[in-house]
């Protein structure tokens, strides 16, 4: 792989009449600790102590940039339960020009609202089934501009890390991929499937003002599922279109997604769900859905010691599962962020039906779920110190 990208990289600057100047490399290095306070209706035993707080991550951050050829990477290490190191991003740049730029290696997937489409610690109930903040390893175009932004990626797979005949991907990962999972802990892996040959493309247009500014936008993507175990290529696409809008403090945001994963496993394995994988700990998600998600955000400056800013956000986000015999999972996060010199507090109150990070049933929460679901609660506090 390594080899492949100095090619391209070498090709790019051999090619390019318009290599930017630029005398001296340029390094930066930064990061953030974190940590996490959080009291979840459905422990009880958690509900006794008056909630838990204790380490979130550390995170190491590296950018480069030398006659127009970029790095960027960026190492986290979480504890061992929620999957220990891994590489959230990492990749290398060419600017043609200021607006041109192609990426190469573990990049951001180009799809829907971007960087994120949510405002709170939790993201929206688009990155729990690998619609949000998704990173996969491959080669992506963007194109910038004022009126004008446009992304046309190819990604050969998710971050791979097992580099055997029919290897599982690790569950040791940031984004959410389409996975192998152990339902009855016999340690026989089931729902094995792979995502390979991605195509991906994204288009927005910029319109409005300086007090009042508006982006709309389309997303598509189309790849293969490959299975483990019967070594035939399943398939499956996802469809977007995307709002933001910002005017004076307010922010908006708001997705319609479509998807469809279809794998060709074994013959009596269930075709309506799959199996996808992050933080060390996979689960089920339905096979075929529509998400709907709407955020919005107020930020209020203040002058209070350290603290420079408040801003207030509710995220709403459900997922219409197609078959009609699951039950739909829903999420709604209000909370603020605190800004306060280099340190970024979210105060989070997050909710959920058949969610698994917000509710006591996991594996198939995302997946047929639970009919007649209540609604579960966490009030959540990340604190981080970013460097």
């Amino acid at each position: 792989m390594f080899s492949k990208i100095t090619l391209i990289v070498s090709f790019l600057l051999l090619s390019s009449s318009t290599i930017i100047a630029q005398d001296k490399p340029e390094v930066e290095i930064g990061g953030a600790l974190r940590f996490n306070y959080n009291l979840s209706s459905w422990k009880p035993g958690q509900k006794k102590r008056g909630g838990d707080f204790g380490y979130d991550v550390f995170r190491l951050n590296a950018k480069a940039k030398y006659k127009g050829v970029k790095l960027n990477a960026e190492y986290r290490l979480y504890s061992d339960g929620f999957g220990g190191g891994m590489l959230k991003q990492g990749w290398l740049a060419y600017d043609f020009d200021p607006k041109n730029e192609i990426q190469v290696g573990l990049t951001q997937v180009p799809f829907g609202n971007t960087t994120y489409n949510s405002h709170n610690w939790f993201f929206s109930i688009n990155y729990y089934i690998g619609l949000e903040d998704d990173h996969d390893m491959g080669v992506k175009f963007t194109h910038t501009d004022k009126k004008w932004n446009y992304a046309l990626a190819f990604f050969k797979n998710a971050e791979e890390m097992n580099f055997g005949n029919n290897s599982d991907i690790s569950n040791s990962r940031y984004s959410y991929d389409v996975a192998s999972i152990d339902l009855d802990g016999d340690g026989v892996l089931e729902f094995r499937n792979k995502e390979v040959n991605q195509v991906n493309g994204k288009l927005d247009y910029n319109f409005g003002g300086d007090s009042i500014s508006h982006k709309i936008g389309a997303s598509a993507q189309y790849g293969g599922l490959y299975n483990l175990d019967t070594e035939k290529m399943g398939s499956h696409y996802a469809l977007a279109l995307q709002y933001q809008l910002k005017y004076k403090r307010i922010g908006v945001k708001a997705q319609v997604t479509k998807y469809k994963k279809s794998t060709r496993g074994p013959e009596g394995e269930s075709k309506e769900v799959v199996a996808m994988t992050a933080y060390g700990a996979p689960y089920l998600v339905a096979a075929t859905g529509n998400t709907y998600t709407l955020g919005a955000s107020y930020t209020l400056p203040v002058k209070w010691g350290p603290v420079s800013s408040l801003q207030f956000y509710n995220d709403y986000g459900y997922l219409e599962k197609i078959n009609s015999d699951f039950a739909d999972s829903i999420m709604n996060v209000t909370g603020v962020l605190v800004t306060a010199g280099n340190i970024y507090t979210y105060f989070d109150a997050a909710a959920g039906k058949n969610q698994p990070w917000l509710g006591p049933v996991w594996e198939p929460a995302l997946a047929n779920g639970t009919n007649g679901a209540k609604w579960e609660v966490r009030f959540n506090m990340n604190i981080g110190y970013y460097f």
